[in-house]
């Protein structure tokens, strides 16, 4: 056989020509037919290998080093692939047994344990405002013991009537309606006149310095916040379950807690410290490495008035810098272990 017409071939036909020339050659040496029929050594490795895959060679035995490789006959060969294609199958299907019946076990006692009542959390990303709208239009008549929201800045004028309707069916039907802003909104006049709408009808109103996000919670089953508590317009969390919510009370109760109820006059002391509650404020986002710049902004006043307030801190602490300050607030224990991001 010419060496140009095994060349011409496909590597399959090579194959194929050598499996042949073994069949008629039995016990000669491999490699000396792959020699005999002009193949390289690149093609006889090839072909010997896809033999070999079919099962149509049997290698020697690895301790004669001398002995030829077995040729087997394609018959026997294919009963002996669809044996271990047999084989293969059997034992993929004793293994998808076995995992099935550990599901079945799963999804039994184990998974019902799981999912009683009340213990189920649920956790989605809107940042759809029709949605939020629509969410906070099914809870007014969803809730049943309490709604608590806070806000960092002023309500928007297009919503105000809709939130005092919310406030006039909750109040009607026993639920009580905490709200809790920041001091600045004090100084918008609409919403000086939407704070005392909203305390005339029941609503409890309190006034914070720092108010840390936007929040809205129902009951111990939903929780409305932002995914980013800096940008107020970020996408929002919507969570069920009182797995979660619950964790979302405690912070607002804390908060709650430092609050001054609207109406009145905050204590220019506090504790007995001398500090004010917006002295503290901003002494602990000082503490966190927050900017004078963002301590405005959160604060609702200007760049002068925190100069003056951290000025009034340094000197009732009877402090030489800022750094001395921090030191003995936290020494004090007047920072209560509060932290601020910077904004970036």
């Amino acid at each position: 056989m010419s060496k140009n017409a095994v060349g011409a071939r496909t590597g399959s036909e090579q194959a194929l020509a050598l499996y042949q020339e073994l069949r008629s050659t039995p016990g000669e040496p491999f490699d000396k037919v792959a020699e005999r029929i002009e193949l390289t050594g690149a093609e006889r490795d090839r072909c010997r290998q896809e033999l070999l895959s079919l099962g149509l060679v049997e290698p020697a035995p690895a301790a004669t080093d001398d002995a030829a490789d077995s040729v087997v006959a394609p018959d026997v060969a294919l009963l002996r692939l669809l044996q271990h294609e047999r084989d293969r199958l059997e034992s993929r299907l004793a293994e998808t047994s076995r995992a099935h019946t550990a599901l079945e076990t799963l999804a039994g006692p184990f998974l019902r344990a799981g999912m009683e009542p009340g213990s189920e959390v649920e956790v989605e990303i809107v940042d759809d405002p029709a949605r939020i709208r629509r969410e906070l239009s099914d809870l007014t008549h969803s809730v049943r013991g309490s709604f608590q929201s806070m806000l960092t800045g002023s309500v928007r004028r297009e919503e105000m009537a809709l939130e005092l309707d919310r406030d006039r069916d909750h109040i009607e039907r026993g639920v009580s309606v905490q709200a809790m802003y920041s001091h600045r909104v004090g100084q918008v006049p609409e919403m000086v006149q939407h704070l005392a709408e909203r305390s005339a009808l029941g609503v409890e109103i309190r006034l914070s310095p720092v108010v840390p996000m936007n929040m809205v919670l129902a009951d111990e089953n939903f929780a409305l916040l932002p995914t980013d508590p800096r940008d107020p317009d970020s996408a929002t969390i919507l969570a069920r379950g009182p797995g979660l919510v619950r964790s979302y009370r405690a912070l607002y109760e804390y908060c709650w807690s430092g609050a001054t109820p609207y109406g009145h006059e905050e204590s220019a002391e506090n504790g007995g410290d001398g500090l004010t509650e917006q002295q503290r404020a901003a002494l602990r986002m000082l503490a966190s490495g927050v900017k004078d710049e963002q301590v405005a902004r959160n604060l609702g006043v200007s760049l002068r008035t925190v100069s003056r307030l951290i000025s009034e801190v340094m000197h009732e602490l009877d402090a030489a810098s800022r750094f001395e300050a921090g030191v003995k607030a936290a020494r004090l224990g007047l920072l209560d272990g509060e932290s601020y991001e910077q904004a970036t």
